[in-house]
């Protein structure tokens, strides 16, 4: 059985969860998600606690006991704090700036680019250079935040691009005209 799986996850002040036939939804002052519980795995509420239990109707089902316990954690921290992601955009006349659901970004193409903001996603811009993408689902914030760094990715070469924060880069040493 997975450790991850056995630990209990604690229930926050405000965050309520209501278990039904299998399915969970985690209910809090951030807003509501109800993650994908795999079959196999059943959640008891006990006090202020959720525990995650592998019904091992099938001999295969308990490799799901882990995950499961980690995406209906991730939802009780989503609907309860939130998740952010912060990234930097370095380069000379690199810039990025918010137009209601859409963000526009310089990154040194002949062509602005326009990226849409997903529902359920925040994106704020501080200095025209430093993102910090936010949501309560802590996916869906990854993948966001991985798709804006997609459109410009770090050049080992010159270090310009987009990255995260506190990403560290390899530089790499050009050719050199002996």
């Amino acid at each position: 059985m997975s450790r991850i799986g056995k630990k209990p996850i604690p229930i926050p002040q405000g965050v309520t969860i209501s278990l039904d036939n299998g399915a969970v939804e985690v209910a809090g002052p951030k807003g509501t998600l109800r993650p994908h519980v795999p079959a196999g795995v059943r959640f008891e509420q006990q006090e202020q606690q959720l525990v995650a239990k592998d019904t091992g109707e099938s001999p295969g089902s308990g490799k799901f006991h882990g995950l499961a316990r980690s995406l209906v954690a991730n939802a009780v921290t989503g609907v309860s704090e939130g998740f952010k992601r912060e990234l930097d955009i370095v380069g000379v006349g690199y810039r990025a700036e918010v137009k209601g659901r859409h963000v526009h970004f310089a990154l040194g193409y002949s062509h602005p680019v326009v990226f849409e903001i997903p529902e359920g996603i925040e994106i704020a811009i501080e200095r025209n250079t430093h993102l910090v993408v936010s949501g309560i689902d802590k996916q869906r914030v990854g993948q966001v935040a991985a798709n804006i760094r997609a459109l410009r990715k770090p050049d080992p070469y010159k270090q310009k691009g987009v990255r995260y924060t506190g990403e560290v880069l390899k530089k790499k040493v050009g050719k050199t005209g002996a």
